[in-house]
């Protein structure tokens, strides 16, 4: 029986190396997914006022976040920490010409516009709105 203990202390050893490799391994595989969902939300300044699914964004800062992973997504707009507005948009890749973040607007009168496109020129990506100028 005494030599039964090398080898219970080999078993012991092995057992815990694979929990370790196991745990490891798990947080390998979930590391970019908490990474790639950081890239969902974007900080944008809006420097006129612009009109998005009937609502009227002031100039400002706001957090532009979306859900889901495209094309169709939610985009919600947060500014001073509260929701403004969420509406339906299309996220699309960008040209290799974009290398800095844009926001295209369409004007719907002498003295209004409305937001048609935000581009993240880092990121490669962009959202479209496509609404009406009514609103949605």
């Amino acid at each position: 029986m005494g030599s039964d203990l090398p080898l219970f202390k080999e078993e012991v050893l092995k057992t815990k190396y694979f929990q370790h490799l196991a745990m490891l391994s798990t947080l390998a595989l979930l590391f970019p997914l908490g990474a790639l969902a950081r890239d969902n939300a974007h900080s944008v300044d809006i420097f006129d006022a612009v009109r998005i699914g009937g609502t009227q964004l002031k100039p400002g800062n706001y957090k532009v976040e979306w859900q889901g992973d495209g094309p169709a997504v939610q985009v919600s707009f947060q500014h001073n920490g509260k929701i403004v507005v969420t509406v339906p948009a299309t996220l699309k890749t960008n040209d290799a010409g974009v290398t800095r973040d844009a926001i295209m607007t369409e004007a719907t009168s002498p003295d209004a516009a409305t937001l048609k496109e935000i581009d993240f020129g880092h990121q490669k990506q962009a959202l479209v709105f496509d609404q009406n100028p009514g609103g949605m």
